[in-house]
């Protein structure tokens, strides 16, 4: 039988992750304060909604912000590095942004535009413009860590909201077009999930060195984990029962 297994969140796009006890999900939105802020460059094009990937700080252009882990309430946001020390900061408040901004700078190529502000659109700013929350597999993750002979590999290349185990591998792809119930709460697989380069980074060191899209490939595509739309809300806690309908 499938369950829910671990539920994570990231404050800022492409960089901090944060593991939740439980989340309320609301229909048509995103986990709540996932990927709630991005930090911009000097070459985005941010108007105050929505916007491309390619306007913010991203871990496939600097591995390094893979290993960046997070707290917050939604007010105070705490970043943690392996490399740095922690940072403590209301990303609201204008003022703490030069002290985010020379926290990041190691962490960022010096040949590339410098980052320019945390900026934040009311709501998730995800790769696709769609109010979608993430569904991925543990026995899937399990089947690309075997393929590369790395049995510590991290969930975390994924980036993913919602963990899912008791599946066979794959088995979520078949799910697309299908409704999908985690305790009370009812969701719509809508598609798969491309893969980039960042999922190359190793999330506690910040360097490349896992081929896992090759991995993907060998498996015939380069896919990893499903979007869905919540249909009906509610909370959530691992063990919740997941069932899969039409």
């Amino acid at each position: 039988m499938a369950s829910l297994a671990e539920i994570w969140r990231h404050p800022v796009k492409a960089l901090s992750r944060e593991r939740l006890d439980s989340v309320r999900l609301t229909p048509g939105a995103c986990l709540p304060l996932d990927r709630h802020w991005a930090v911009t460059h000097g070459k985005s094009r941010f108007a105050g909604d929505w916007a491309q990937k390619a306007n913010f700080l991203r871990g496939v252009t600097s591995p390094a912000l893979m290993a960046v882990t997070a707290e917050t309430d939604g007010e105070t946001l705490t970043l943690h590095h392996p490399d740095l020390p922690d940072l403590a900061i209301r990303p609201d408040a204008g003022d703490d942004w030069p002290r985010l901004s020379d926290w990041l700078e190691p962490l960022w190529p010096a040949d590339l535009p410098r980052p320019s502000g945390i900026v934040s659109a009311g709501r998730a700013m995800t790769d696709v413009p769609e109010p979608w929350v993430s569904l991925n597999s543990l026995a899937t993750h399990a089947a690309v860590a075997d393929r590369l002979a790395l049995p510590d590999l991290s969930i975390h290349r994924w980036r993913g909201n919602l963990w899912i185990e008791g599946l066979e591998p794959w088995a979520e792809f078949d799910w697309v077009g299908r409704r999908v119930r985690i305790g009370d709460t009812v969701l719509h697989v809508r598609e798969r999930i491309t893969r980039c380069k960042a999922t190359m980074a190793n999330p506690v060191t910040g360097i490349r060195d896992a081929e896992t899209l090759d991995a993907l490939h060998s498996f015939g595509h380069q896919d990893f984990g499903v979007y869905a739309v919540v249909l009906s809300g509610g909370e959530i806690a691992p063990g919740a029962q997941v069932e899969v309908g039409p």
